[in-house]
């Protein structure tokens, strides 16, 4: 796909995928006001335009216009909201009670359909029924406000993208749901009790020794504690400090008093909250007054990672651009190779112009292999199987995909200096993996559950989706 056709395709919350818990959904109306209004333009003058109707800053513009730019950049916008909350999950770590699927009801709650505009001070979102009436409604889309409140004409302007993206870290429905969970002042105790891998690597040996011992007995009464409906940490009791003094004595590490084991373990948590994020409710980022910048808070864990880790970090937030690159290529080679195929074929070679014309009655239309036989001249729905063999096709594409990311990823691997080519076995066969699996999360997967649904099936996967760009771009080119 082009980078236009993050204009026409939105993110939206797909209960049905159980474990990613969203679609990449077409949005033709989208798609079709962008390649009639913008056909020729590049991506910054697209976005420049889109921003000038949705904005009224074109007093000639009609409302439906508007409306249709807003839709666009909603579908714009709804990448960077859905990373958001990926990346807030990333960094609160593994040990939590919630995942980035419980944070996209708060942003991720546009349904890609219903046409909005803004009033004319940009503070309101109206809703435009079927007569072209605006109307108010009490259901705000949140990719609308992102909208709303971004200035593309101020010097100091972030991109779409970054503004998007900050402003779902920033969303108070996700801060309060995030509160929930601790996003708040901890005691002492807690910080201790509940204390993570990483932020122990960064203790020294003496107070690893001490959050150890801690965890041995306090959180062993605690679960016991809290089994019996106890839910605040009190403080260590005078038999808990004993118990944790010995096993201490045991570790070398000699404390005199329970007195002064307090105060030691007092002093580790201080630590600790120093590099805790949940510490007190404020946003991740925070605006400097002065400049209007954000920057991130000070509390937030700083791992410093070195340049490699940035490397790879960059190299794994290419992969869903380099998928789309590879996905599009994958389609146009294999039908490509099937034409040909038929064409040499001397039993199926007849229906060889008869291939696109079958795709596209099963991806656009949804007909069955045994409806599509008698429209193509066909004499069977055995006979339309093996000519169309979608299931086949999906293989060859689900193949070609993984091995033209791969062969991408790994040159950009090689380039940032995180392996050679060709590269060393581990590293080759865990990145396989790492793009098997995340392709058919993304794509495949679905799309495999498409085929097997037999007369019911809805025809919206990505790869179904990308399937039938394809084949409307072979339709026009054929009528020019």
């Amino acid at each position: 796909m082009s980078a236009s056709s993050r204009y026409w395709n939105i993110w939206r919350i797909s209960p049905a995928r159980e474990r990613v818990g969203y679609k990449y959904c077409l949005v033709p109306t989208a798609q079709e006001f962008v390649q009639t209004q913008a056909a020729n333009s590049q991506n910054e003058d697209i976005q420049a335009k889109l921003l000038d109707y949705f904005h009224n800053k074109k007093t000639d513009v009609d409302a439906k216009i508007r409306s249709l730019a807003g839709l666009c950049l909603r579908c714009y916008v709804s990448d960077p909201i859905l990373k958001a909350c990926q990346k807030i999950d990333n960094l609160f770590g593994g040990e939590k009670c919630f995942t980035y699927h419980d944070l996209l009801p708060f942003v991720l709650n546009d349904d890609g359909k219903t046409l909005v505009i803004l009033d004319s001070d940009r503070k309101n979102q109206l809703i435009l029924d079927d007569n072209g009436e605006a109307k108010t409604t009490a259901y705000k889309f949140f990719s609308v406000r992102v909208l709303q409140t971004f200035n593309a004409d101020s010097q100091s302007s972030m991109s779409l993208d970054n503004w998007a993206y900050l402003q779902t870290k920033q969303n108070s429905e996700l801060k309060d749901f995030l509160s929930e969970f601790g996003f708040q002042h901890l005691s002492d105790w807690a910080l201790l009790n509940r204390v993570r891998p990483k932020e122990l690597e960064r203790l020294s040996q003496r107070s690893r020794h001490l959050v150890e011992v801690f965890h041995a007995v306090y959180r062993r009464d605690r679960l016991q504690h809290r089994s019996k409906g106890g839910t605040k940490c009190p403080d260590p009791a005078t038999v808990q400090l004993q118990e944790m003094l010995r096993r201490l004595q045991k570790r070398n590490v000699i404390i005199n008093t329970t007195v002064m084991l307090m105060k030691e373990l007092k002093q580790v948590a201080m630590q600790l909250r120093q590099y805790d994020i949940w510490s007190y409710r404020q946003p991740l980022e925070i605006q400097n007054p002065d400049t209007g910048i954000y920057t991130s808070r000070a509390d937030v864990p700083q791992d410093s990672p070195n340049e490699l880790d940035m490397d790879q970090q960059e190299l794994l937030e290419s992969f869903h651009p380099r998928l789309s690159l590879a996905l599009t290529s994958a389609i146009q080679q294999e039908i490509q190779l099937r034409i040909t195929g038929l064409q040499k074929s001397k039993r199926y070679g007849i229906y060889a112009q008869q291939y696109i014309p079958a795709l596209q009655l099963y991806y656009c239309q949804g007909m069955s292999l045994k409806d599509i036989a008698p429209k193509l001249g066909m004499t069977s729905w055995d006979q339309a199987r093996r000519v169309l063999n979608p299931g086949e096709l999906l293989s060859k594409v689900r193949t070609v995909t993984q091995e033209q990311l791969l062969d991408s990823i790994l040159k950009a691997a090689e380039q940032k200096g995180l392996t050679q080519l060709p590269p060393e076995p581990e590293y080759l066969k865990t990145l396989a993996l790492e793009i098997e699996t995340f392709t058919d999360t993304e794509i495949f997967t679905q799309a495999a559950e498409e085929i097997r649904a037999g007369k019911n099936r809805s025809m919206n996967s990505v790869y179904a989706q990308e399937l039938r760009l394809y084949l409307e771009k072979h339709k026009e080119y054929n009528n020019d």
